[in-house]
């Protein structure tokens, strides 16, 4: 059985608590679907719950922490060099439709001071899929995990027989051009892209080998925080779209395997400018 660090544990504890609540209100959303009001206002209210229980669970066993959750923002907390980064709920739209596709997301993140100059990166992070039960896990320099199975990418080696994970713009968004550009582009390169509506789910589909790779922009960094420690602790790379480390900062992320990252971000480099 896989060793899980301390972190690792609380977060597993914490996110099994907050999934059961997100089942039992799943299956009142399923009910809610045949109503004249819908169920928005009733996920708005789960979704709150869940980061509730998470801020409670969490805050308890590292009192210290601070937390930047999708929810509520920023909470400072006595030790700045640590903070919990948390989703209570990723794939709410999913949660919204009575689909069966969402997920926990918890990362560490630690803050590190070397030549005057602060580095902060994420040490440990787990995405929970409450519906399924499985819970994808990953330790700094330890390696990641599906339960107690070890995680690695995919060994596939050509584009052609890829499966790319996608995420659709926010509405609204300026860059709409760019991005049926370069889905046009993957399209004719790819073997085959998904959407699934969680881009912390979709980056532990890469970890586990279930994806070549993952794209998407305009996400925040509780949707990153966990998925891009779990793909590089299974062997992985991961990137901004631009090929650089600002992942958090840009919102933008390209993850895949060691063979296929680099083609990738060249189809989407290439294609970026080029237009409908």
């Amino acid at each position: 059985m896989a060793a899980k660090s301390p972190l690792v544990n609380v977060m597993e504890r914490a996110a099994r608590k907050a999934g059961r609540r997100l089942i039992r209100d799943f299956g009142e959303v399923e009910q809610l679907q045949v109503s004249p009001k819908g169920p928005g206002d009733f996920v708005t209210a789960a979704d709150l719950k869940a980061e509730d229980i998470l801020r409670e669970d969490l805050g308890r066993a590292r009192p210290d922490f601070g937390f930047l959750m999708e929810e509520r923002g920023e909470v400072p907390g006595r030790d700045a060099s640590q903070r919990w980064i948390v989703d209570p709920l990723d794939g709410t739209v999913n949660f919204l439709h009575g689909i069966p596709r969402f997920c926990i997301s918890i990362a560490v993140e630690q803050a590190t001071t070397s030549a005057g100059r602060e580095r902060r990166e994420i040490i440990a992070g787990l995405v929970y899929n409450p519906i399924t039960d499985e819970s994808y896990w990953a330790d700094k320099n330890q390696g990641a995990y599906l339960n107690d199975r070890r995680m690695r990418v995919s060994g596939r080696r050509r584009m052609d027989e890829a499966l790319i994970g996608i995420g659709f713009p926010p509405p609204g968004t300026d860059d709409l051009d760019a991005f049926l550009a370069r889905t046009r582009s993957l399209m004719a390169r790819a073997g085959g892209l998904r959407r699934f509506g969680s881009a912390a789910l979709d980056l532990a589909y890469v970890a586990a080998g279930r994806f070549e790779g993952y794209w998407q922009d305009g996400l925040g960094p509780w949707d990153v925080a966990a998925g891009l420690i779990l793909v590089r602790e299974a062997g992985g790379f991961v990137s901004d779209s631009r090929g650089g480390g600002d992942i958090m900062g840009s919102g933008s992320i390209v993850a895949g395997n060691a063979l296929l990252h680099g083609e990738l971000l060249a189809i989407l480099e290439a294609s970026a400018f080029a237009g409908p």
